[in-house]
């Protein structure tokens, strides 16, 4: 519990100007297609989970081939924007210190839900974006600054979709009326049969929509309603902001944007099923977020039991969501560590998929909005007494499956096996 509720750092915001330099496309890379993952036989399991822990690698090495020349990566090989330097809350003297330096300002975002102010520096002509940033370090010692990173899904749909258009019959399991949830994501199909009769208030991308897979099988988990389909709290309002707008990765200064949002709105639970870099300005969103009771839940991700901490989950004020399979065994790619907090279904189902009918989910991301549903259940308004009150109550109802008490690859235990979620035809 300690873990869950420290609290960490904030920041903010990139965009307009920057708009096109800050959502960057990620081609289409194609994940193998994987076998089905539904009984012990030897090798099927870690083909599957190899396969996935390759995804993010393949997804990242071709974004940086392909767009070279508005993305390279951090020393950490984290794929961030070219020549971009966040600042979070600089002071004057600090901004005519960089400016004098030959630093350009790209775009300040005042974010008044968390108290703060994101600028984003573009750096002079010839300075890499490692010694820019090392520059401004040096010129505010005191500062906050840090790379622009982009930020990708954490997992997969594991077969192409059925087209299904036909209107299923509305369910009334576990109505959620008058409940609220945030999602920030890539792009949701609203038309999509079990989403069309959810209220969704959208944000990000000037108003355009850019349905996506990822985004629109996180909501359909999430809130959709149909037959034969469960989600955690359907007919709950959604809040879902798209920080990718039809590309293939978000950038933390949108990141930051959508994050603002959901404070002004004070939607008091918030899904993330992103994985990226540890950053000093994802570290004071975090913080700005989670000191006013607000409850981020995010994947752990699926790079492997042996890989090194993916965030946001991995800061100790965000709930990190591993998965689990239909037989309740955390699924081989998941990441391992102290960062994992729940597990929850992640596999073994099917979720809406874009232009309708359904696609079988497997990977961190899809367990993710499990745990955070649940969580909405029982906090409904941002206040951090109620949010120790609602981590309180899940903890309690989770079944401890690993090692006795908190382990590295379940957490404080399972969560949500009960819910059946998704289709499963």
């Amino acid at each position: 519990m300690n873990r869950l509720l420290r609290i960490v750092g904030i920041v903010a915001a990139a965009g307009a100007a920057a708009t096109a330099i800050a959502q960057v496309s990620l081609p289409g890379v194609p994940v193998p297609r994987l076998p089905p993952v539904t009984e012990p036989v030897a090798g099927t399991v870690r083909t599957a989970s190899s396969a996935l822990e390759q995804a993010r690698n393949l997804q990242v090495r071709e974004l940086l081939r392909r767009e070279r020349l508005t993305v390279e990566a951090d020393p950490q090989g984290q794929p961030i924007l070219r020549r971009q330097v966040g600042a979070l809350s600089p002071s004057k003297e600090a901004l005519d210190r960089a400016r004098g330096a030959g630093f350009t300002v790209l775009r300040t975002d005042t974010l008044r839900g968390l108290g703060l102010t994101l600028v984003v520096l573009q750096s002079p002509e010839g300075l890499s974006t490692r010694k820019a940033l090392k520059k401004l370090r040096e010129l505010d010692p005191e500062g906050q600054y840090d790379f622009n990173h982009l930020y990708l899904g954490s997992g997969q749909q594991v077969h192409a979709p059925a087209i299904d258009r036909s209107t299923p019959a509305a369910t009334t399991a576990l109505p959620a009326a008058g409940l609220r949830i945030g999602l920030i994501d890539s792009g949701v199909d609203g038309e999509h049969p079990v989403l069309s009769g959810i209220t969704m208030v959208r944000h990000g991308c000037d108003g355009a929509l850019f349905p996506a897979p990822h985004g629109t099988a996180v909501a359909s988990l999430l809130v959709g309603e149909g037959e034969g389909f469960a989600s955690v709290i359907p007919g709950a309002t959604l809040y879902a902001s798209d920080i990718f707008c039809g590309h293939g990765g978000g950038s933390l200064s949108l990141l930051a944007l959508a994050l603002d949002w959901m404070a002004k709105e004070e939607v008091p639970v918030v899904n993330v099923s992103l994985v990226g870099a540890k950053s000093v300005l994802l570290t004071g969103l975090v913080r700005a977020m989670t000191t006013r009771g607000y409850l981020l839940v995010a994947a752990v991700g699926n790079d492997g039991p042996t890989a090194p901490p993916l965030y946001p989950a991995a800061y100790p004020d965000v709930i990190g969501v591993t998965a689990v399979d239909g037989n309740r065994r955390v699924l081989p790619e998941a990441c391992r560590g102290e960062q994992v907090d729940f597990a929850a279904p992640g596999a073994d189902f099917k979720a809406a998929a874009v232009g309708g009918g359904f696609d079988e989910m497997r990977g961190t991301s899809f367990a993710t909005p499990i745990v955070a549903g649940l969580l909405a259940r029982s906090h409904g308004v941002p206040d951090p007494a109620g949010a120790r009150e609602a981590l309180a109550t899940l903890e309690s109802s989770a079944l401890d499956i690993g090692n006795n008490g908190t382990d590295p690859s379940y957490g404080k235990g399972l969560v949500g096996a009960d819910l059946h979620p998704g289709r499963r035809d």
